[in-house]
C-alpha cells in the first residue's frame, strides 16, 4: 500500500481523510483527538501550543483565524477533506467587570468575535475546496425551547426547530447555524459548502455531581444533556464520513444534537440517528445509575 507522511511525521495511506481541527487545546476537542488522529490526518488547530493544564499539544499549528486576512492561514485548509470547528473566543473579566454575565456588553463582543471567526472558518474552507464543515454549535442555540419544555408545552425539543436563544452565547450558537446555511445554499462563489451544525450536550462525566439532593430538575437536566466520550466520538465520525447530508431540496445542510442515548432526553436525536447511522452506545441512566438512586432517595425524603 502507497504511503504518504502527515504533517506530523507519521506515514498514512494515501487515501485517509486529512481533516483540520479548530480549538484543539480545548476541551471538546482534547476528548476526541487520540480517536480521530488514529482514523484521520489530524490536523490540531490552535492560538496556544498547550491545553489548559499545560500538556504541549503533538503537530499543533499556532494560528489566530479571528484576523481578517485569510491569507495568514489559507494554506492551513488547503488539501483538507473536512473542518471540525471547535475553536472558541471567551469574554475576558479584565475587559468587563461583568464579561461572565450571559447578556453584559463583554459577553456580546466576545460572542461577536465568534461569529467573525466562524465566517473566517466557512469562507475558507469554501475558497480552498474543502468538502465539508462540521460546526460545534451547542444546545443553547435553542434555550427557549427548553423553557417550553420544562413548562410541559412541548414533547421533544427537535433540530429542525429554527434556533431560539436568550442569551448572547446561544445567539452566537444560532449565529452561526444561519451563517452555514448561506455557505451551503450555493450563493457565495457559487459552490455549495457540505455544513454539519452539532447542537453539543453536556460532554463531562461529572455534571450529575453537581446536583444538589432532592433537585430532581437539575438531575433530569443533566442526565438529559449528557454525552459521552465514545459517543463523542462516533458522532464525530460519521459527521465527517457520512456520504450524503442534503435535505430535501439538495442543500447540504445538517443539524444534530450531540448527546447519548439517554433514556431522560429532551432533545430529539432521531434524525443523527437516520441520516449519520449514528447509534449511541451510551444512556446517562445506566451510567450513573448509582448516583440517581442516591439523588432519587434525597428528594423523597
Amino acid at each position: 500500500m502507497v504511503a504518504t507522511r502527515s504533517h506530523d511525521g507519521r506515514n498514512f495511506p494515501m487515501n485517509r481523510r486529512r481533516v483540520v481541527v479548530t480549538g484543539a487545546a480545548g476541551t471538546i476537542a482534547q476528548r476526541m483527538l487520540p480517536e480521530l488522529r488514529d482514523r484521520w490526518d489530524v490536523i490540531p488547530v490552535d492560538i496556544r501550543p498547550t491545553t489548559r493544564d499545560g500538556t504541549p499539544i503533538p503537530g499543533i499549528v499556532i494560528a489566530d483565524l479571528i484576523k481578517p486576512d485569510r491569507n495568514e492561514y489559507r494554506h492551513i485548509f488547503r488539501g483538507a477533506d473536512a473542518v471540525i470547528h471547535s475553536a472558541f473566543v471567551r469574554a475576558s473579566p479584565d475587559r468587563d467587570a461583568n464579561a461572565w454575565t450571559d447578556n453584559s456588553d463583554g459577553k456580546f463582543w466576545a460572542e461577536h468575535q465568534n461569529v467573525a471567526l466562524a465566517y473566517n472558518v466557512y469562507r475558507t474552507a469554501l475558497e480552498e475546496g474543502v468538502r465539508r464543515v462540521v460546526v460545534v454549535s451547542s444546545n443553547h442555540a435553542t434555550d427557549y425551547y427548553e423553557r417550553l419544555w420544562w413548562a410541559g408545552q412541548m414533547e421533544m425539543i427537535d433540530p429542525d426547530l429554527a434556533p431560539r436563544s436568550d442569551n448572547w452565547y446561544g445567539w452566537a450558537k444560532g449565529a452561526y447555524e444561519l451563517l452555514g446555511f448561506v455557505f451551503a445554499s450555493g450563493q457565495v462563489d457559487g459552490r455549495r459548502l457540505e455544513v454539519v451544525q452539532w447542537r453539543i450536550g453536556g460532554p463531562r462525566e461529572d455534571d450529575i455531581d453537581r446536583v444538589k439532593p432532592g433537585d430532581v430538575r437539575g438531575m433530569h437536566r443533566a442526565l438529559g444533556a449528557y454525552l459521552s466520550r465514545r459517543d463523542q466520538v462516533q458522532q464525530t465520525i460519521r459527521m465527517v464520513e457520512t456520504e450524503d447530508i442534503a435535505d430535501e431540496h439538495g442543500v447540504p445542510f445538517l443539524i444534530v444534537y450531540g448527546i447519548s442515548g439517554n433514556t431522560h432526553r429532551f432533545w430529539s436525536i432521531a434524525n443523527a440517528r437516520q441520516r449519520l447511522g449514528y447509534n449511541p452506545e451510551d444512556d446517562s441512566q445506566v451510567t450513573f445509575a448509582d448516583k440517581i438512586a442516591t439523588l432519587a432517595r434525597a428528594a423523597k425524603k
